[in-house]
C-alpha cells in the first residue's frame, strides 16, 4: 500500500498507535457493553469531554447569575453563533439593550472573562480507556448520565498526555445503510453479497456520481464533495479517495485544487519539483493532497526522521494551537534548499542513471526554476 510505518509506529512518539474502530450505528451500545464486560468496570471507563463557555453559553449564565430578564438575556444569546467568542456592545445594541447600563456592562465584562472556561463534563464520542492497571487508580471514575457507562474525568488531551491506551469506538451510519441494503437485495432479488464482494469498479455508478447524484452516499453527499464530482469526475476508487481529501480546508486554501484539476484534465503539464518525489506525488500528479505525503517529502528532501515526520503530522491537525507548526518552517525550507542544491550539483549530475537527454534537461530546468521558490 506504500504507507509510511512511522505514521502509526516511531521510537519518537512512543507510545502506541491510534486505534479507530468504525461501528455500525445501531449496534454500537452493543459492543461498548461489550468492552465493560469482557475488561471490566475497573478496567474500562468512556473519556470525558470538557464543554467550555462560548459566548452564547457565557450570556446565558452570565445573565442567569445577574438576575437579568430571562427574554432580554435570550434576545442576545439568539444573535450569537457557536462561532463568536465573545460578546460586543453591538449586540446588545441590537437586542434592544443599553450597553452602558451597570448591570449589562458587567454582562459584557463576566462573560468575556469566563470564554474557554470548563463548564461541565459530556462522554467523548467514542474515546475508551482501557488500563492493565485498575483504571480507578488513576483518575476518578463516575457514572455517567446515560444509563450503564462510567466516565473518568479527564478529556482525551488529557489521556493523550499521560501516555494512557485509549480505543475510539465510533458509531457509523453508513454502516447500518449497507447492512439494510445487502437485507433488502437478499430478501427481494435473491443476491448474496457483502461488504467484501460488492462489484468493484461498476461503471454505471461512477457514472450516477460524475453527476453529482450523490445525496445519502456517505462522505461525499455534502453540496462542496457534490460541487467538485462533476469536475473531477471519477473513475475509480482511488478518484474517490482523492474527492474526499481534496474537498477540505487544507487543500483549498494552499491552492492545491485546481492545479490538480487541470493536470487530470490534461490542461497543465504534470510538474514534479524534485526526482525524489515523483514517486511519492505520483498518484496525485505532482500536488501533495495527504498529510502522508507531506510526511515522507519531509523526509526524503527535508531531512526528518520518520518519527519527526509524524510530529509534523500532528502539528498540522493542531493548527489552532499558535506556533506549532511554525516551528518547522525553518527547517523544512533549509533542508529542501540543501537537497535541491545537492541534486544541481555536478557530482549529483555524474551519479544520475542515464536517461533521454531530453528528461534530464526538463528536471535540470525544473530544479533550477524552483530552486529559489524552494
Amino acid at each position: 500500500m506504500d504507507l509510511l510505518f512511522e505514521r502509526f509506529l516511531s521510537r519518537e512518539r512512543a507510545e502506541p498507535p491510534d486505534i479507530d474502530l468504525d461501528i455500525e450505528h445501531e449496534r454500537r451500545e452493543e459492543v461498548i457493553q461489550w468492552v465493560y464486560a469482557r475488561y471490566g468496570r475497573r478496567h474500562s471507563a468512556m473519556v470525558a469531554n470538557v464543554i467550555r463557555y462560548r459566548a452564547k453559553s457565557a450570556v446565558r449564565d452570565v445573565g442567569k447569575a445577574l438576575g437579568l430578564e430571562e427574554t432580554s438575556v435570550d434576545r442576545v444569546a439568539r444573535l450569537l453563533s457557536y462561532f463568536d467568542e465573545a460578546v460586543g456592545a453591538e449586540v446588545l445594541a441590537q437586542s434592544g439593550l443599553d450597553a452602558s447600563a451597570p448591570a449589562h456592562k458587567l454582562l459584557l465584562e463576566l462573560g468575556a472573562a469566563i470564554q474557554d472556561f470548563p463548564r461541565h463534563l459530556s462522554i467523548h464520542p467514542g474515546g475508551f480507556l482501557l488500563g492493565h492497571e485498575p483504571v480507578d487508580e488513576l483518575v476518578p471514575v463516575e457514572p455517567a448520565t446515560m444509563e450503564n457507562r462510567t466516565v473518568i474525568q479527564w478529556d482525551k488531551y488529557d489521556v493523550e498526555a499521560l501516555g494512557l491506551f485509549k480505543v475510539d469506538l465510533l458509531g457509523l451510519g453508513c454502516l447500518t445503510h449497507i447492512r439494510k441494503t445487502l437485507d433488502l437485495l437478499r430478501t427481494h432479488e435473491g443476491m448474496s453479497l457483502d461488504v467484501a464482494n460488492v462489484p468493484h469498479e461498476d461503471a454505471p455508478t461512477y457514472e450516477m456520481i460524475s453527476r453529482g447524484d450523490t445525496v445519502g452516499v456517505f462522505q461525499i453527499e455534502s453540496r462542496a464533495q457534490m460541487a467538485m464530482l462533476p469536475r473531477l469526475r471519477p473513475r475509480t476508487f482511488y478518484d474517490l479517495v482523492i474527492e474526499v481529501a481534496i474537498v477540505r480546508p487544507g487543500p483549498i486554501q494552499g491552492d492545491m485544487v485546481h492545479p490538480y484539476l487541470r493536470r487530470r484534465a490534461g490542461e497543465e503539464p504534470i510538474d514534479v519539483p524534485h526526482p525524489k518525489l515523483e514517486r511519492v506525488l505520483a498518484k496525485t500528479m505532482g500536488v501533495p493532497i495527504f498529510q502522508e505525503q507531506v510526511m515522507k517529502l519531509a523526509v526524503l528532501v527535508a531531512g526528518y526522521t520518520g518519527g519527526e515526520a509524524d510530529q509534523l503530522r500532528r502539528d498540522m491537525a493542531a493548527w489552532r494551537s499558535a506556533g506549532r507548526i511554525e516551528k518547522h518552517y525553518e527547517r523544512i525550507v533549509g533542508g529542501m534548499s540543501k537537497t535541491a542544491s545537492r541534486a544541481s550539483s555536478p557530482s549529483a549530475c555524474s551519479r544520475r542513471s542515464a536517461g533521454s537527454a531530453s528528461t534530464a534537461s526538463r528536471r535540470a530546468t525544473l530544479r533550477a526554476s524552483r530552486c529559489s521558490r524552494t
